[in-house]
């Protein structure tokens, strides 16, 4: 598929930032460590280790060792599929606005694009990374952008000054990628309750309300506030809709979930979100799990698998598993489990047959279902697997069972 002329201005422009688009994760770590000293990577792990502990200091130390020149074209060539994915949707969305804010920029990448893509506006770029800051404004400089500056702001610390008609925010507003999010009522439902406690608490953890709160002080009645977050997982899309909605921030667009590889790893982000103040009628928010790939169940058309006669007969690994399950004709229930697990989620497992089969059926509080069905001359390995979920040993191969 051809290139738009926006993705085409943005593959220039990335090369002109040094970053390389690699297909291979062999191709991709040899180059890293042709480049990189073996100091420089033992600095890195370490910075990454000390980073995924959730310390903002040892976050800010970790994009400040990334920003150094001679690192920053090795590590955000990783990213590459990421800036062609996000740069033009955000380009694209910007339109007559005169003052831009790019909200957790690092090194100002993308910054710099938008600033020259809309050369008669005014683009700020801001991070609480020191060297992100100084890097993004002696690149800008070396490329002759004049109408872009770079400010550090910790904005969990200090106000935003100025007003800004769109406000962009990728990868910065919910920064614990580990927060699993806001559990729903019950194993046997995906609702949440509006329980404020709870969402207050998300928006802590996270500092996403914290964040939030600033952004929107810093947008006018008639702004656009673009965001795009690891917040697939509906969990973690509830709450953060339910800031955004409590906020009178409303859908000025259908949400859109994102596609891209890093490397050679297929990352499925998003919503991307595109906002505005007060009310309107645009789409409404969604609480519902995304469609997803599971198979109907129909048992008239089971067959085995000629090239794996291990394989299940049928197995659902989606949140349509749960409508699968509970239409299942002449359900029988062998043994059954129900608990509360160390990381706070409720999980329900059930081992039993249904129309002349046998059955694992697996859900919890955090949106994960999961079907397998066999044929009765296997209900031993089906037991096993049942045994194997309650003892918490989820590595089986379910394909195997």
């Amino acid at each position: 598929m051809a290139q738009s002329a926006l993705e085409k201005d943005l593959s220039d422009h990335l090369a002109r930032w040094g970053l390389r688009r690699f297909t291979s994760d062999k191709e991709y770590f040899q180059w890293q460590h042709e480049t990189l000293s073996s100091q420089e990577l033992t600095n890195l792990h370490d910075r990454v280790e000390k980073k995924r502990k959730g310390s903002p200091a040892d976050e800010i130390a970790f994009y400040d060792l990334t920003a150094h020149p001679h690192i920053l074209p090795v590590l955000y060539s990783q990213r590459y599929d990421y800036y062609l994915a996000i740069g033009p949707l955000v380009a694209a969305r910007i339109g007559e606005a005169q003052t831009i804010l790019d909200f957790g920029c690092g090194p100002g990448i993308l910054t710099t694009f938008y600033a020259r893509q809309f050369p008669r506006a005014q683009v700020v770029g801001l991070d609480r990374s020191s060297a992100s800051i100084a890097e993004a404004q002696k690149k800008a400089n070396e490329l002759n952008i004049h109408n872009v500056r770079f400010e550090c702001v910790d904005v969990e610390a200090e106000p935003l000054t100025g007003a800004y008609e769109c406000i962009v925010a990728t990868h910065a507003l919910v920064q614990s990628e580990q927060d699993q999010g806001l559990p729903s009522q019950s194993w046997r439902t995906f609702e949440r309750a509006h329980d404020p406690l709870r969402q207050a608490e998300f928006e802590r953890r996270t500092g996403t309300g914290g964040r939030l709160n600033r952004l929107i002080a810093a947008m006018p009645q008639a702004g656009r506030l673009i965001v795009f977050e690891k917040t697939r997982q509906l969990a973690r899309r509830v709450p953060l809709q339910r800031a955004f909605s409590s906020r009178d921030l409303q859908l000025s667009e259908q949400p859109a979930l994102i596609r891209y590889v890093l490397v050679e790893e297929l990352s499925e982000d998003g919503p991307f979100y595109v906002l505005r103040k007060g009310e309107g009628s645009g789409p409404a928010w969604d609480e519902e799990p995304e469609p997803d790939a599971g198979l109907p169940f129909d048992r008239t058309h089971l067959k085995p698998d000629a090239t794996d006669p291990d394989a299940p007969l049928y197995e659902n690994h989606w949140p349509s598993a749960q409508q699968v399950w509970e239409e299942l004709e002449d359900r029988q229930v062998i043994r059954e489990t129900t608990r509360q697990e160390p990381d706070g989620r409720q999980m329900h497992v059930e081992l039993g047959t249904a129309e002349g089969l046998v059955y694992v059926y697996c859900a919890n509080t955090f949106d994960q279902r999961q079907l397998v069905m066999a044929d009765p001359a296997r209900s031993q390995i089906v037991n096993a697997y049942y045994d194997e979920i309650v003892a918490g040993d989820t590595r089986s191969n379910v394909a195997g069972v």
